[in-house]
């Protein structure tokens, strides 16, 4: 990560926490998909599975979630698929795992592009059981579970129409988000104190200003973003202009340098933030976490604004409970999906966190 300060350790040294997770590290070599599961005080266990008993389901799943018309698919053509990718990867390693906790799974290409919470056991999505994580690698930042004095959030969001909407680089049809002043809203008075760049004062300098001086645990940006193969089409937007990835890590890489004090959770509350080519990691939200923050709320695909505003306020009401930051995003989850209006995957599936669990 070229950062010597970052304090990494290895997932399987973590034996430890109150909140021990399994982990399953899900390999494609082409030919056939390699699982490894390690659960707390277990040995690892080792399933290998021919890939074109998956490719095709994976690939199709790709084309379905990534496709702007999602939400118009039935429920039902999405879980045939994931109860394939269940019954061939996962099922049989299933006894090694626990009844309940937290997963963190560390995936390999094309699986990188798929929300692991839609994995479905021909009953249940597994949401309903486990909370989900991710991680880039094997090493991650010591996981520390966010402390009520730390709940205290710079928060950007841009919910009039900017001079960003245009920019060359920016998400195409790109509109404004009214609802991302109510999400800033929401994101204030849940937490014990904050500071909001809000449309106009959300510009890319003094965003750059803000994050590099001011020391607040949580950062909650709310606005536009896209990862692309292009790296100079990769980024969110500000009020006057795209804030590119390339600065974007440069600006939390400094900051982790300078500064002692990290940022503890980063909420990318942005259009397909963690979306990316099948070899993506995971996007603006994997540059986040190798810059140095300790977890990441990212999504994998275009949200829609009303039903993320109401997983927001959710998200926050559990952290402020003193969930871990996997357990409150399940919970969040879990109220979208008893809502009628938002059961679908659509609304609920594409949130992940990347990094640290707690």
């Amino acid at each position: 990560l070229k950062c010597g300060k970052l304090d990494l350790v290895a997932l399987n040294q973590l034996q430890k926490l109150d909140d021990t997770p399994a982990i399953i590290h899900i390999i494609d070599l082409n030919n056939r998909i390699e699982v490894i599961v390690q659960s707390p005080g277990n040995s690892p266990h080792h399933h290998s599975v021919d890939s074109k008993l998956v490719r095709t389901h994976v690939n199709t799943l790709l084309e379905i979630l990534q496709d702007e018309k999602l939400v118009y698919t039935k429920e039902h053509i999405i879980t045939s698929h994931y109860q394939v990718l269940y019954k061939e990867l996962i099922a049989p390693l299933k006894k090694y795992l626990p009844d309940s906790g937290t997963l963190i799974f560390i995936l390999d290409k094309s699986f990188q592009s798929l929300p692991m919470n839609l994995l479905h056991d021909g009953k249940d999505y597994l949401v309903k059981h486990y909370s989900f994580s991710e991680t880039l690698g094997s090493r991650v930042r010591m996981p520390k579970l966010l402390q009520q004095d730390q709940m205290k959030a710079f928060i950007a969001a841009l919910s009039i129409p900017s001079p960003s909407l245009t920019d060359s680089n920016a998400p195409p049809g790109a509109e404004a988000l009214p609802q991302a002043k109510q999400e800033a809203e929401d994101v204030r008075k849940l937490t014990n104190s904050s500071l909001i760049l809000l449309d106009k004062e959300f510009t890319s300098s003094n965003f750059g200003q803000r994050i590099s001086e001011e020391n607040f645990p949580i950062v909650h940006i709310s606005t536009h973003g896209q990862f692309s193969s292009k790296l100079i089409r990769t980024g969110f937007l500000a009020y006057d202009r795209q804030i590119n990835i390339r600065e974007f890590d440069s600006l939390l890489r400094n900051k982790t340098q300078a500064s002692s004090d990290i940022i503890e959770l980063l909420v990318l509350s942005a259009c397909q933030t963690a979306k990316g080519n099948k070899r993506s990691a995971l996007g603006i939200a994997g540059v986040a976490v190798q810059a140095g923050a300790r977890s990441t709320v990212a999504t994998l695909w275009l949200v829609e604004a009303n039903s993320t505003v109401e997983l927001m306020e959710e998200f926050y009401k559990g952290l402020r409970k003193g969930l871990t930051k996997a357990e409150a995003l399940r919970q969040a989850q879990l109220a979208l999906m008893t809502n009628p209006k938002y059961a679908h995957p659509y609304y609920w599936a594409p949130f992940l966190i990347v990094g640290s669990w707690l």
